[in-house]
């Protein structure tokens, strides 16, 4: 039994021949880096946060750090970008099946939430964070910035990298994508168990996007739009509920 054919070329892309063990120290730092991190957002509403200014400053050059860590291990390994999905190969295409995604994803996730919150899991147990939510101009341009940084980061970090270097350490490609699905979802702690499961779900719905791309440019724009709509759209529209009301 070979197992599924897509699945062994998609180990054959992935793997080269390399020191295991160096690989598990590799990823093992990096997540020693990220997860506790990440696990702080399980904490934050209860002790309170920074500034959203703060927080946005604060998020994007932690991303920009790791970018650069995984650029490093790539080149330490003498991988190149592509490896990773990062490349330009078919970019329109790539744009639009980002942008064709988003209702789909975006009616998904909705579907989701609906079914958990009807199942009795919990919600946040306050509203939306402060420190998540642009309140002027300045704020909100600097949350364009964020999102972009966010979108580009997070994907080359959990669905480029980590997908990578599971499967190079003997997962298959979907128990990949699912191990950073949850990695994923750990930075969604304030959202409750609703949102934490939720990310997890649409993290794996990414995870199966680059399995089947092998691109990291749809997946950039369809976690920017999806993004957009919960920082930037709905604060906009609560505050034109609020001034007309």
């Amino acid at each position: 039994m070979n197992g599924n054919p897509r699945n062994n070329g998609l180990r054959r892309k992935y793997r080269f021949d390399s020191d295991k063990k160096a690989q598990l120290f590799e990823v093992s730092v990096f997540l020693l880096l990220i997860v506790p991190s990440m696990m702080q957002s399980f904490l934050v509403v209860e002790q309170g946060a920074a500034s959203f200014t703060v927080t946005a400053w604060a998020t994007i050059l932690r991303d920009l750090g790791l970018v650069g860590l995984v650029a490093y291990f790539l080149w330490k390994n003498e991988q190149s970008a592509d490896r990773i999905g990062w490349t330009l190969r078919n970019v329109r295409t790539e744009i639009g099946i980002g942008f064709a995604l988003f209702i789909p994803f975006f009616v998904g996730i909705g579907l989701v939430e609906s079914a958990l919150h009807a199942a009795g899991f919990a919600a946040s147990r306050a509203p939306r964070p402060e420190f998540l939510t642009p309140g002027n101009l300045p704020q909100y341009l600097l949350a364009m910035l964020l999102l972009a940084v966010v979108a580009v980061a997070e994907e080359i970090i959990f669905r480029g990298y980590l997908i990578l270097r599971f499967v190079e350490l003997g997962a298959s490609p979907v128990g990949a994508a699912t191990l950073s699905a949850i990695l994923f979802s750990l930075g969604h702690g304030y959202e409750g168990s609703v949102g934490v499961i939720t990310v997890a779900v649409a993290g794996f719905g990414l995870g199966m996007l680059y399995l089947w791309r092998q691109s990291l440019v749809s997946l950039i724009v369809l976690h920017f739009l999806l993004n957009f709509v919960g920082v930037i759209l709905a604060p906009l529209l609560r505050s034109s509920a609020v001034g007309s009301g």
